[in-house]
């Protein structure tokens, strides 16, 4: 017997439907490109979205077809999202952040016919045009006025490209499983994969997001999503806040810590969400230069495991509390976060800090389990550490055109790569990427623990740790080091903060302090040019 229900399909255009209906005049605050602050609503996004579908349209672009988007978070990038999944095409955010062969690499396998781009990357995209044979016309997300003379073929001012269509359009019928967004991993094995979201995927994603312990959105919350549109879905946040009725705030190009510190405080923001590098900024141009942030109620961290001294100083010198996220582009991305249930509420701030700083529990909608690598079961104890598998309703199933590899095991998990444990409570902890954990002497030491412990040193702003060659332990851990400004701490006095807060055994054998530490197209610490640079080093332990 089947259920007498409407069948009301999960399309992404009834976000931007509902946000315009019921929320029409919520404020979209957007730092644009060319420089000055623009307002606009939730209703004139809707109606520019239906003239972008329009024309897109008209220019023959059809169900399917990939339209790809290079683009920072304007008001402009997001008419152009619902726009493109509102005729049934499918919107690829391109990561400007990768490198020149896998731009062109990507943009060639999902066979773009468009490319909306900022004027930003029009200089980028010239050198990149006669390597993308599929890409029909290039149209520049400014006006006339602004228009750059450019080689691009095909080229047009997005302002005047829209002025030819009005909002005289009918959303396309589509299945709610048919594809609406194509985002690519950042490739730092192998060439980057293809994760190929359904409009169904994005608004049930969109709605786990908004849940009170997830980001907890209402129409009483403006939203300022930092992460970019290009990094798997801005964490859904341009759904989810517009879902919620909460008002929108767009960064655009300027994400330094001063630029984030003015946005954040003169749209009085009260949620932002972010990778833990934006933050660093923001707390180091803080301490720097004073502030507070009496607006913000909440600060989402994610894309890599956030030290507890940045959880710390959100909390304690600002008063901001953190929520912990995890996820990859693989989940759309959000897996998990750190709300605080009943069973670990306490007011020791130092037991609580432990809580927040793992990844937290998952939301309705994602289901986990830790194995072994013959993939075997094992317990959630808090220390049983195991390979981290996944599956929900908005996980990946196949990557695009590699539909022939199965990726799940024979329960329908994901193998995330990562290396973690869960605790009784349902708390999950990062411990490593599978491929970065360090294996000393038949045991396994945490990078990420000791990244986040060495971060808390008062001179310290940025630190990675890798294993490095040793003839007794096989792998022993060697920590690398950015100093704060004008600081520069010493081997011992790193060592010796470490030493009460680790197991001897994990003590890293050398401290090496450089200016900067390479970071992935999605922010996260680049091990594997940390390896190759120290492929060579020697440790002191090694005789």
């Amino acid at each position: 017997m089947r259920g007498l229900m409407q069948d009301w399909p999960l399309l992404i255009p009834k976000v931007i439907d509902y946000a315009a209906a019921e929320h029409g005049g919520r404020a979209v605050v957007s730092r644009s490109v060319e420089g000055p602050m623009h307002r606009t609503t939730y209703r004139e996004v809707r109606e520019r979205a239906l003239r972008v579908a329009k024309r897109l349209d008209r220019d023959g672009i059809r169900v399917g077809d990939r339209v790809a988007t290079l683009a920072w978070n304007t008001w402009r990038h997001l008419e152009t999202w619902y726009g493109i999944a509102g005729i049934g095409a499918v919107y690829h955010t391109v990561n400007p952040r990768l490198f020149e062969d896998q731009i062109v690499y990507i943009m060639n396998h999902a066979e773009d016919r468009v490319l909306f781009l900022d004027l930003t990357f029009v200089p980028l995209v010239e050198k990149l045009a006669g390597r993308l044979p599929t890409v029909e016309r290039y149209i520049v997300l400014t006006d006339a006025a602004h228009m750059p003379r450019t080689t691009l073929p095909n080229a047009v001012p997005y302002e005047d490209w829209l002025a030819e269509a009005d909002a005289d359009f009918r959303w396309a019928d589509v299945d709610e499983n048919a594809a609406a967004g194509l985002c690519y991993t950042s490739g730092t094995t192998g060439e980057p994969k293809g994760v190929l979201y359904s409009h169904r995927s994005n608004v049930l994603h969109a709605t786990m997001t908004v849940m009170p312990d997830c980001f907890g959105l209402s129409a009483r919350d403006t939203v300022m999503p930092v992460v970019p549109l290009f990094h798997a879905n801005s964490w859904s946040l341009a759904f989810a806040a517009p879902m919620a009725g909460a008002g929108l705030v767009m960064p655009g190009p300027k994400l330094d810590g001063a630029s984030v510190y003015d946005i954040l405080t003169s749209e009085r923001v009260t949620f932002t969400a972010a990778v833990p590098t934006i933050w660093f900024a923001l707390l180091q141009h803080m301490e720097k230069e004073g502030g507070a942030l009496p607006d913000l109620t909440r600060v989402a961290i994610g894309g890599s495991a956030c030290p507890p001294a940045v959880i710390e100083a959100f909390e304690k010198k600002y008063d901001v509390p953190v929520l912990h996220a995890w996820g990859m582009t693989e989940m759309s991305p959000v897996g998990s976060i750190c709300g605080i249930k009943p069973e670990v509420q306490t007011e020791d701030y130092e037991k609580l800090l432990g809580v927040k700083a793992t990844q937290g529990y998952t939301p309705f909608g994602v289901e986990w389990k830790i194995t072994d690598d013959d993939g075997v079961a094992l317990p959630h104890d808090g220390r049983t550490f195991g390979r981290l598998k996944v599956r929900g309703a908005a996980v990946a199933r196949r990557y695009f055109k590699r539909e022939d590899e199965e990726i799940l095991d024979e329960e329908g998990y994901f193998d995330t790569g990562d290396v973690a444990t869960i605790d009784a409570d349902g708390y999950m902890r990062i411990t490593d990427r599978s491929k970065d954990v360090i294996k000393s002497g038949g045991e396994w030491i945490s990078s990420i623990e000791l990244e986040n412990l060495a971060v808390g040193h008062p001179d310290v702003a940025e630190a990675a740790v890798i294993g490095i060659a040793h003839p007794k332990w096989d792998e022993r851990p060697l920590l690398i080091v950015v100093p704060k400004a004008g600081r520069e701490p010493g081997r011992d006095e790193l060592l010796e903060f470490l030493r009460p807060r680790i197991a001897k055994w994990w003590m890293p054998d050398d401290v090496v302090l450089v200016p900067d530490i390479p970071h992935t197209a999605t922010g996260k610490i680049l091990k594997t040019a940390l390896r190759e640079r120290f492929k060579d080093y020697r440790l002191p332990t090694a005789v």
